[in-house]
This record gives C-alpha cells, sequence and structure tokens, in this order.
C-alpha cells in the first residue's frame, strides 16, 4: 500500500478525494500544522495503517521543520504514547 502526499494530507487509495485512509492537517502558523483528522476505511481496518499515515506525517514535518498541534483523538493518543513524537508535539 502507496501513501501518497496529498493537498493537506496523506492517503492511500486512487485518489485524496475517495481515500482508503486518510489524515489530513491544516496550517495554522509559521512552521505549526494542526492534524485534524484520521480515516481508515473498514477495508483497512486493523492493519495499522493509521499509525503509518501518522508516521509518513511526522517524517515530512521533521523535514519541513514543522511542529505539530494534535487535534485528532487518534493523533493526541499516538503522539503522547510514543516519545519518538515528543520533539515533534506543537
Amino acid at each position: 500500500m502507496e501513501i501518497k502526499k496529498g493537498n493537506r494530507c496523506f492517503y492511500i487509495g486512487e485518489s485524496e478525494k475517495k481515500p482508503l485512509a486518510i489524515i489530513t492537517y491544516v496550517p495554522t502558523g509559521e512552521n505549526l500544522i494542526t492534524v485534524d483528522h484520521t480515516y481508515v476505511s473498514d477495508q483497512l481496518a486493523g492493519q495499522g495503517v493509521g499509525k503509518r499515515l501518522l508516521h509518513e506525517l511526522t517524517e515530512w514535518a521533521r523535514k519541513e521543520n514543522l511542529k505539530i498541534i494534535p487535534q485528532c483523538s487518534f493523533v493526541k493518543a499516538q503522539m503522547e504514547k510514543n516519545k519518538e513524537y515528543h520533539d515533534l508535539l506543537g
């Protein structure tokens, strides 16, 4: 499953308009984004796809020197639980 970068999102599927899974963000300020939504279809549920999308997003955020405000409950829980993400919390 290939993770693709879309317009303010990372997704799996044919397009970001009809994703099988997606994580979205909103630019919130200089060097800051708010991650506001994560969706994984029933077809991909239980396969760690949400975690993979978050990993892809965080790798990109590090390269872009961005901090993350986790508004989405899934992302908030993952970022607080995993120390590897603590440096990205905005």
